[in-house]
């Protein structure tokens, strides 16, 4: 299956649209997009994975370094995660104390202007 990407913006962050499977197949351009918004001075960014239908461990492990890499920079990564099937990999494995979860991309935005 394609992974769907798409990068818009709202306020001082950027937000990636994520659609399709994130597997070992697909994490490469996962990788390589996040790589490239931080490489362009993004250091606040919303993983939208509300039409993600599936995420495996390497998937997992790219939002890590992610993560690590936005803070790094004094950054932020916030996910929006609805789907039960979904935020139960989170849960799973303890990332829900790691990652700041949210239902939608206005409310993941709003922390910033709070």
């Amino acid at each position: 299956m394609e992974l769907g990407l798409e990068v818009t913006e709202r306020g001082s962050w950027a937000v990636l649209a994520v659609a399709g499977e994130v597997d070992v197949a697909t994490v490469p351009r996962l990788r390589e997009q996040l790589h490239s918004l931080v490489a362009q001075g993004q250091h606040h960014i919303v993983l939208d994975l509300e039409a993600v239908d599936f995420l495996d461990s390497t998937g997992l492990g790219v939002l890590v370094g992610a993560l690590k890499r936005v803070r790094t920079n004094g950054g932020e990564l916030a996910l929006v995660c609805t789907q039960s099937r979904i935020r139960k990999v989170f849960e799973v494995t303890g990332l829900t104390k790691v990652f700041s979860l949210y239902d939608s991309v206005d409310e993941a935005v709003a922390v910033d202007q709070g």
